[in-house]
């Protein structure tokens, strides 16, 4: 049996078949604006469904009007959608926060599938449209986080609110300052979120004087990595693990 499960993000969705075993055997992704328009969704999943999956498909969401529309496509094809808040989630990880309905669908997987990987103090740091750091703590307990502007949400706000500083693909370059425009913001962005991380890691960790596994996931972990000061492991698949997690202990 083939099974279902999605992440929509505020900037990608990612659409990941499993199987019996619990593994990852097909990934997609796609640009979440696209999937605000119902043709684009018919003909996005019309490569995927088949015969061959089981009717329950599982979403984490943070983007309440696309995770409606995926879930209205897919209820006419006869298939049974949920989103993880929908299920008992609190029996699988205990969340000590003011206000659970806060709490984005995609950093409660991220939680429940570093948790459920490592089996200790997690810190998982997802570089998304937003960079958000969540905590857990042994024995699977969310007890928070922190969430700081995303880099390529920055770096787009700064030339949408200036008259001449252009959109940068950032690079991964030793140069502590700039000589040119392009430079110059490359290491202000560079080192200005090298500083961040290793700082919030920093205040983190000597909270309550806990050493954490951190995992890194989101589009700039790779780029990142070799700039946070404490060891840290790259899992792209990490929000993808936390859904499939729930899947096979609520719903099978």
């Amino acid at each position: 049996m083939i099974y279902l499960v999605g992440d929509i993000g505020n900037t990608l969705t990612k659409i990941s078949l499993f199987n019996d075993n619990f593994k990852i055997i097909k990934s997609y992704g796609i640009e979440t604006y696209k999937l605000k328009k119902n043709n684009y969704i018919n003909t996005f999943f019309k490569k995927i469904l088949n015969k061959k999956l089981n009717s329950i498909f599982l979403f984490s969401s943070v983007v309440p009007d696309v995770y409606k529309n995926i879930s209205s496509f897919l209820k006419k094809k006869k298939f049974n959608v949920k989103e993880i808040k929908d299920l008992n989630i609190k029996s699988l990880i205990s969340i000590k926060i003011d206000n659970f309905h806060q709490l984005g669908s995609d950093r409660i997987a991220n939680s429940i599938g570093s948790f459920n990987k490592y089996k200790k103090n997690c810190l998982v740091i997802d570089f998304g449209t937003a960079t958000t750091f969540d905590i857990i703590k042994s024995p699977g307990i969310y007890v928070g986080g922190v969430i700081a502007p995303g880099v390529k949400l920055s770096i787009i706000n700064l030339n949408k609110n200036t008259s001449m500083l252009p959109i940068i693909e950032l690079k991964s370059k030793p140069k502590v300052y700039g000589k040119n425009t392009k430079d110059a913001l490359n290491a202000g962005f560079l080192w200005g979120y090298q500083g961040l991380i290793n700082n919030i890691i920093k205040k983190i960790s000597n909270n309550r004087k806990i050493n954490y596994k951190i995992v890194l996931t989101g589009g700039y972990a790779k780029l990142f990595k070799k700039y946070v000061n404490y060891k840290s492991n790259i899992d792209e698949d990490i929000t993808i693990k936390g859904i499939i997690q729930i899947y096979k202990k609520l719903l099978i």
